[in-house]
């Protein structure tokens, strides 16, 4: 019989076998360091090649680092303040601890200015919100569905590390070569305090959740909510309350329960799910694991009927009025 024994826990496989790991953090393996942050970047190593989009505060570049193809946003140095310092600080911190296959992918940064950027894995189809309002692309139902569970997938790992993204919308959401969906910009994401409930508002009307609008304490039923306005987009293919100013449109959330029509065509359990995501009452919203059960299980009534194989059920173009 041994004495002391470690204490331990198992873990088990898909085969049903377990695997005992020791508890003991005198047992980990070290690993060795060379004292740096092995996600600064070494500018000799990073080019920068043509410009993409150019925001108020920042510019975002394609470029090389290492001799991959990277995405590389660059702080105008005319521009910083602390506000926006805090923001590029906290959009590091989130970035460099999170890995996930739809999650746009961190590389590194520089913190030293005037050269303050961000460098994370080039997608190169853009962004979902480009694809549908300025190249007016559609999604066929079966695609629609994978790109809604990517979102969802990304989101859940997300909320399973206590991270609220905050500002989820179209334009955040970024397509790579194979079509595969990811979430993107961190800027104004934050972990969600021990409390569960955090204030002040932030993000973007068009999406923002009316909790959020009203600076009421909100969790991370928030980003539900533009998850819900996301999948209406996806369905419409139309910009989220487009006839009114953002302001407007904020107003009619939070004072008249206002939401964008939902196509007469669409899958009355996709109409059910966005309804659900959408409530005016946070705790009545899904969290991101049951919406992934019900778009696996629409997904295997769907099945891929009707889906280009061609173009892999994305449509380049569509006609006014028909989605």
């Amino acid at each position: 019989m041994r004495s002391k024994e470690q204490p331990r826990h198992s873990l088990v496989a898909k085969n049903g076998q377990r695997q005992t790991i020791s508890e003991s953090v005198s047992n980990c393996v070290k690993i060795p360091t060379d004292g740096t942050d092995d996600w600064e970047i070494d500018l000799r190593l990073l080019k920068l090649e043509n410009r993409v989009a150019s925001g108020s505060s920042g510019d975002l570049y394609k470029g090389t680092y290492c001799c991959q193809e990277v995405a590389i946003k660059v702080l105008k140095p005319e521009q910083l303040n602390m506000d926006i310092l805090k923001e590029f600080s906290q959009e590091v911190f989130i970035m460099r601890k999170i890995r996930h296959k739809n999650v746009v992918q961190f590389i590194g940064a520089c913190r030293q200015p005037p050269n303050l950027c961000i460098v994370t894995e080039f997608m190169s189809r853009g962004s979902i919100y480009n694809f549908l309002h300025k190249q007016k692309g559609a999604f066929k139902l079966p695609t629609l569905l994978k790109v809604a569970a990517d979102v969802s997938k990304g989101m859940n790992y997300l909320h399973q590390n206590n991270i609220i993204h905050r500002d989820l919308k179209t334009a955040n959401l970024l397509m790579d070569e194979h079509g595969a969906v990811k979430v993107g910009d961190f800027g104004v994401a934050r972990v969600q305090a021990q409390t569960g409930v955090m204030t002040a508002e932030t993000g973007t009307y068009r999406w923002m959740a009316p909790e959020v609008i009203e600076h009421r304490p909100y969790d991370h039923k928030a980003d539900v909510f533009s998850f819900g306005i996301v999948l209406w987009e996806l369905l419409s293919g139309e910009i989220p309350y487009a006839h009114l100013t953002p302001l407007q449109a904020a107003i009619g959330v939070v004072q008249q329960d206002l939401r964008p029509r939902i196509p007469e065509h669409a899958h009355p359990k996709l109409v059910e799910l966005v309804e659900k995501c959408w409530q005016q009452d946070p705790t009545q919203r899904p969290d991101f694991s049951e919406i992934l059960d019900i778009l696996k299980r629409l997904t295997k009534e769907v099945g891929h009927d009707g889906e280009d194989k061609s173009i892999g059920g994305f449509l380049p173009a569509r006609k006014k009025g028909h989605h």
